[in-house]
């Protein structure tokens, strides 16, 4: 098969990203940054391209602009590299509504688009995950069990399980059963298996990356039924030839503050985390053409600085500095993450002392501020500063004074 022209990747970036907030305050979650340069939506994008897939379609809802405005500064496909992207968005017509309702919906009120393609196969991607797959054989797997869907999975605790989709296959990887975020134990039970040398117990869970075959699609989009897990893949199931495809690499659903905040700083160790470094599958973000990072008397210990940053601090250590950070002397930085900035300066004033800390974008911090969450709080909303699972974020566009003490 060739895979520019039978594939087309749907990318669905609509999430309004509450449980993200407030990072989301402004901007929908996969436009959030990450790993000091990149932006989430940027991982499904490049995986697309690693994968020689050259049409992809982003459905995108809230705050669509600015996201809209990075992919196509960053990604440039034309008729010479031929490949094209889609910006589809909620528009109103005379035979629909404007709002999308769930996953579901936003591909069902853009399917007349969608299917202007020529795509046999539609490969259905989160805009807000971390995992790095050469989607070819996922593809190749469909085509070899001649399935309407396939949909991804991995091995998940328990504790991932009640987030996730959870599925039951038999010996030919056929999907017996799906059940979406189960909370009754006993429908946990029904999805168990044991693995491991403690035989502790186990869920095959969704990824939510989907490959439908374009007849299945179109046919199942016909039902009834808003979201993707909870009603349309049971229905697609129920009909047959759904098969699991098993991905046993790393993968991150960004659903929290907090799963936002290890999956970043995870990257400073190298271990549990997003590949960055592997250059066979890169991934692409926006050129800014900044200089390298300079740094004066600085320790700097498990740590990740920024393109066109200039740091003066005493020390930094496992945090990430985004792009256009200007750290001064005598502050130090421990456990934080910096977002940097877009066409300013990020400023961390002189002799401040961050802990536990993600400053957004744009933000300035005063001299002589500290935010260390000194009343030990677990939540908190404030003007300009919040508290999600114990991290303090200072929201974009922020300033602190001197003196500022959280």
């Amino acid at each position: 098969m060739n895979i520019s022209q039978n594939v087309m990747a749907v990318i669905l970036a609509g999430g309004q990203g509450t449980r993200l907030y407030p990072l989301t305050i402004k901007r929908c979650k996969p436009a959030v940054v990450f790993g000091s340069r990149y932006r989430l939506i940027d991982i499904p994008i490049s995986n697309s391209l690693n994968s020689g897939i050259r049409n992809i379609g982003v459905i995108s809802q809230y705050f669509a602009s600015e996201l809209n405005h990075h992919i196509a500064n960053t990604f440039h496909l034309d008729q010479f590299q031929r490949g094209r992207f889609d910006f589809l968005c909620p528009e109103e017509t005379r035979e629909k509504k404007v709002w999308f309702e769930g996953t579901a919906d936003a591909v069902r009120q853009n399917l007349e688009h969608l299917l202007a393609s020529p795509a046999e196969y539609f490969l259905i991607l989160s805009g807000d995950q971390l995992y790095k797959m050469d989607y070819r054989q996922i593809i190749q797997f469909a085509i070899e069990k001649k399935a309407d869907l396939v949909i991804a999975s991995l091995s998940v605790p328990e504790r991932e399980a009640r987030r996730m989709g959870l599925l039951k296959i038999d010996e030919a990887l056929r999907i017996t059963d799906f059940f979406e975020k189960p909370s009754d134990p006993h429908v946990l039970e029904k999805f168990r298996f044991a693995s491991g040398p403690r035989l502790d117990p186990h869920y095959l869970g969704s990824m939510g990356i989907y490959v439908f075959k374009r007849a299945a699609l179109v046919s199942i989009l016909q039902e009834k039924g808003e979201d993707f897990g909870r009603q349309i893949i049971p229905l697609q199931v129920k009909k047959g030839k759904a098969y699991s495809f098993f991905f046993g690499d790393y993968w991150e659903d960004i659903g929290t503050i907090a799963s936002f905040y290890e999956a970043n700083l995870a990257l400073t160790k190298r271990r549990n985390c997003l590949d960055v470094y592997n250059e066979q599958m890169p991934i692409y973000s926006e050129p800014m053409h900044l200089p390298g990072p300079l740094i004066e008397k600085t320790r700097v210990e498990q740590s990740i600085l920024g393109q066109g940053s200039t740091i003066q601090a005493s020390e930094i250590s496992h945090s990430l500095v985004g792009i256009r950070t200007q750290i001064d002397q005598g502050s130090v930085l421990h456990h934080s993450i910096i977002l940097g900035a877009v066409n300013s300066i990020a400023r961390i004033g002189k002799h401040c002392l961050l802990e536990k800390t993600i400053i957004d974008e744009n933000a300035v911090i005063g001299d002589n501020v500290r935010l260390t969450n000194h009343r030990q709080l677990s939540h908190f909303d404030g003007d300009g500063i919040y508290v999600r699972d114990g991290i303090i974020i200072v929201t974009t566009g922020t300033h602190l004074p001197d003196g500022f003490t959280f």
